[in-house]
């Protein structure tokens, strides 16, 4: 299925039902006065978060979405049916704005919480409502309001614990398919990762809860301008608590890693400085290809600044698994680690 992370809908909501005007005639009660019952309300459209939807693909089909109106009040007092509330379901992290007016209206989050998108109309009043002691038979009722219409922008910033982040081909996709059971593409070419891919790993030796990771297409110099696929997928590093920057060992000296890490930070504060103040952890990937010289080289040049694996071997993948579950537990303030 193809990645969509941008959509417009349009929301209605359900009119208010109008305000009956009748009068109460019985044999016995030949005056029997106004007796016409109060509309119902109309239903709202509210959004909510669904666990199993990764993409907003589902609203390339259906476009429009409406609540229903409340029913008209009738006589003897009886008042009409409060129109259905209608609830669209989004991906988790959802960003709602209004398409006219460019004003942020909520986040769709899996706290459980809907968001009020278009707030239906309230029911007329029936003319028993305007019954007074100066006024014993009036005539006057009110219609029904109509319901709230306006037309929405989503944007999906995907939620996530982690976030993998780095160059082509530095093997994010690897790790997050050793460390979880997600079934990323994995090959030897740049861009194999053309979407974002979420995996839940699971802590099983700490006896914690799991935590989701999330990997991105890779970062190439100009990414922030609209070069490669950053552009689009920045965005998403936006909601993650940690982020792991992934380098590939077996691609230079330890000066030049350094280089290549500092490209990568020149996109992330190019597009938005808040992700630079991010927790982000530098994780050495492909340790096992160097020789052994060279790995001992690189161990010493980062120790204590970076994380040693190899995805492909799986060589400190649950170290760093249980690093990240630890840390996710902690509500200590983050911090970022850049490599100088």
């Amino acid at each position: 299925m193809k990645f969509v992370d941008e959509a417009a809908i349009r929301v209605v909501a359900g009119d208010g039902g109008n305000g009956c005007l009748s009068f109460l005639r019985e044999k016995y009660r030949p005056r029997g006065g106004p007796d016409g019952g109060d509309g119902g309300d109309g239903g709202s459209v509210y959004l909510a978060a669904d666990l199993r939807l990764t993409t907003l693909a589902d609203f390339r089909h259906t476009r429009l979405y409406r609540a229903r109106a409340g029913a008209g009040g009738a006589g003897r007092g009886k008042f009409g049916r409060r129109g259905a509330d209608l609830t669209v379901h989004t991906p988790p992290g959802t960003v709602v704005t209004d398409a006219s007016t460019e004003e942020w209206i909520g986040d769709v989050l899996p706290d459980g919480e809907k968001l009020l998108v278009a707030r239906g109309g309230r029911g007329g009043r029936g003319n028993a409502r305007f019954k007074s002691a100066t006024n014993r038979a009036p005539r006057r009722t009110t219609p029904g309001a109509r319901g709230d219409a306006r037309d929405l922008k989503l944007e999906l910033k995907i939620l996530a614990d982690v976030g993998l982040l780095g160059l082509p081909n530095a093997g994010k996709s690897t790790l997050l398919c050793r460390v979880s059971r997600a079934r990323a593409k994995v090959a030897d070419y740049p861009f194999t990762t053309l979407h974002p891919q979420l995996g839940v790993v699971e802590a099983k030796e700490s006896g914690a809860g799991g935590f989701v990771m999330a990997d991105i297409p890779g970062i190439i110099g100009g990414a922030a301008r609209g070069a490669g696929l950053g552009l689009r997928f920045l965005k998403h590093l936006m909601r993650n608590r940690i982020l792991l920057h992934i380098v590939d060992a077996s691609a230079g000296e330890p000066e030049e890693l350094r280089r290549a890490c500092q490209e990568v930070e020149s996109e992330l504060r190019a597009y938005d400085d808040e992700l630079l103040r991010k927790e982000r952890w530098l994780v050495l990937n492909k340790m096992d290809l160097p020789d052994a010289r060279r790995a001992a080289e690189l161990r010493r040049a980062f120790r204590g600044r970076a994380h040693f694996i190899s995805a492909a071997t799986g060589d400190g993948c649950a170290q760093l698994v249980g690093a990240l579950t630890e840390r996710l537990s902690c509500p200590a303030k983050t911090s970022s680690t850049a490599v100088g």
